[in-house]
């Protein structure tokens, strides 16, 4: 029957949407995901609307030692590009991937030349980005999608390995949460929403 086709309601689905808030990696903890919930949070990313099944990103993980091994990458680049920088600033950069257990970097890959618009590539892998939020969140885990200063820096991402046609779309942080999440103001419907209609 059609019906056997049609996912059942989930008000429990709606709901985490509903309250969904980023946490912050600076207050994240142990434990973070597990293999298979990492596994998991990975899969969710990979089941984005994909124009053309190109899968115009993919994944780089960061556990375990591997985390601090990437933050000195951090502090050598930061550190030639900001030759008066403290031991303090330097010994910050060298950290920023160990504020969490488990970071994960999503690489945007465009092909360009196609009939599939770079723009859609582009907002796929942001897509990947924020269904790993959620499925996170689902799994009872704090998240953080940043990108910041590193996500940008051409010596950085030749580390990373990255292509000509590669960026990073964001470095999302996975813990523990040890504190409560604030709720921030959100925009009013009313303000972002209109219907259209025929002019005439």
């Amino acid at each position: 029957m059609e019906e056997d086709f049609l996912l059942a309601r989930s008000q429990e689905t709606i709901d985490l949407l509903l309250t969904r808030r980023s946490a912050k990696a600076l207050t994240m903890v142990e434990p973070g995901p597990s293999e298979d919930e990492l596994q998991t949070i990975l899969r969710a990313g990979a089941r984005v609307p994909d124009h053309g099944k190109l899968a115009p990103w993919r994944f780089i993980v960061f556990r375990g030692e591997a985390r601090g091994q990437f933050g000195a990458v951090l502090r050598d680049v930061y550190a030639r590009a900001q030759p008066g920088a403290t031991n303090d600033q330097l010994d910050f950069e060298a950290g920023r991937l160990t504020r969490a257990p488990v970071v994960v970097a999503v690489i945007s890959r465009v092909t360009p030349g196609i009939k599939i618009p770079e723009w859609e590539q582009l907002l796929s892998a942001g897509a990947v980005c924020q269904n790993m939020l959620i499925a996170a969140t689902a799994l009872g885990f704090g998240a953080q999608w940043l990108t910041e200063w590193y996500a940008f820096d051409a010596k950085v991402n030749e580390a990373l390995g990255l292509g000509e046609n590669e960026k990073v779309a964001g470095y999302l942080y996975f813990g523990s949460e040890s504190v409560p999440k604030d709720e921030r103001p959100r925009p009013e419907l009313s303000e972002i929403t209109s219907e259209w209609a025929a002019k005439g």
